[in-house]
């Protein structure tokens, strides 16, 4: 009767690991498919990482809808880093140690991508950044990127843009101003090392403050300087304060921004000072005015219409970045599984991948996929997002 209750009481108990093992499954098997996302949905990079945030969300509801990934529901496990550097670094080590995702998509910002990247690399976790510096996929220092890739224009990329367009216009003398993170800095490395290729000169050169509410001063000596155009290269919210004052002082030279005021909010924070500026960005602003014959107009059209119907809002090129990371992540996962090698090939083998931000083409030396023709010139006008060239 005891060999009888300690063989019973024994296969209770492997029932029960069996059992636990599945409800703790990892990223790598089991009955869900963990996915983990860093955004900055709120503090001051917020209009770029709630729509990102919005979009994942509405993504996983739909695939789950339909079934998940081979079959596999997703379990998105996403958290706000506040718009702060050891915050995100702390989230990226939840997901990893304690979460146990299979991949990470997020990182809003430059800096806070370039500061979670380290600990995603010595980790060995597929990774997808939305963010701009070219630094997160070609660092100067050399540091590993196996793991590590990217959906948003590279900012070598958008200069080369920016600086044709200046080039095209006439307008060679420029004040460059851009905000002191690591966004700003990497734009103007790019812009010191291609400016010269396309006869544009800086005349004066200024850096402003990420929590700026007051450039006069600093704007005084650019109207001193007298260029023929004043580049802000910031995000969205601290370049609505430096164009507002600028049309504040009356200065009558253009404006053209960076691809980091792609969202209404910098529309709605900078007011009618916002009419006229130009800037580079993908083509989701503008999606309907596209001719019908552009690649992407169908998907950018769906995804719009979608997000739309979700939060009553349009969405924004930032948003857009998240679509094309979640959803080149879940094409990898199909292909490869929930090994982590596989989906990291199958990222890097991605080709003619119709997104948001454009027709991505990745491989071993390029580890984001797009080049110059997934940009576009866009003018607000009206308060409207207008395209200006094709």
């Amino acid at each position: 009767m005891k060999r009888r209750m300690s063989l019973f009481m024994t296969a209770l108990l492997f029932l029960f690991l069996v059992a636990c093992g599945k409800t703790t499954t990892s990223g790598n098997g089991g009955d869900e498919i963990k996915i983990g996302a860093i955004f900055s949905a709120s503090g001051g990079a917020a209009p770029l990482g709630k729509p990102e945030m919005e979009t994942v969300k509405m993504l996983v509801k739909q695939w789950n809808e339909q079934g998940g990934i081979n079959g596999k529901k997703i379990k998105l496990i996403a958290y706000d880093d506040k718009s702060d550097q050891n915050e995100a670094v702390l989230s990226a080590k939840k997901l990893i140690e304690q979460d146990n995702v299979t991949a990470i998509i997020g990182g809003t910002t430059s800096g806070n991508s370039l500061a979670m990247i380290p600990q995603i690399e010595k980790a060995g976790i597929p990774y997808i950044s939305l963010a701009a510096s070219k630094q997160i996929v070609n660092p100067s220092d050399g540091s590993s990127r196996h793991w590590t890739f990217k959906t948003a224009q590279g900012d070598n990329i958008v200069i080369q843009k920016l600086l044709s367009f200046l080039k095209e216009k006439g307008w060679l003398n420029v004040a460059w101003l851009n905000v002191a993170n690591a966004y700003g800095t990497s734009g103007h490395e790019e812009f010191v090392h291609y400016a010269p290729e396309y006869g544009v000169k800086a005349v004066i050169e200024e850096e402003f403050e990420a929590t700026v509410d007051d450039a006069k001063a600093m704007l005084t000596k650019v109207k001193k300087a007298n260029p023929q155009a004043i580049i802000v290269w910031g995000t969205a919210q601290e370049s609505a304060v430096v164009t507002k004052n600028i049309r504040q002082l009356g200065i009558a030279a253009p404006i053209v921004e960076s691809h980091g005021i792609g969202t209404k909010s910098f529309i709605d924070l900078a007011g009618e000072a916002a009419n006229d500026v130009w800037f580079p960005a993908g083509r989701i602003l503008v999606a309907d005015q596209l001719p019908d014959s552009d690649p992407q107009k169908e998907t950018l059209l769906k995804y719009k219409q979608d997000f739309e119907k979700a939060y009553g809002y349009g969405p924004t090129t930032f948003g857009g970045h998240a679509w094309d990371a979640f959803h080149l992540l879940a094409n990898a996962i199909k292909e490869g599984g929930t090994e982590k090698e596989k989906i990291r090939s199958a990222l890097e083998n991605t080709r003619k991948f119709i997104g948001i931000s454009g027709v991505f083409h990745m491989s071993k030396d390029d580890h984001t996929g797009l080049d110059a023709d997934s940009l576009v010139m866009v003018q607000i006008q009206d308060g409207k997002f207008v395209l200006a060239e094709q």
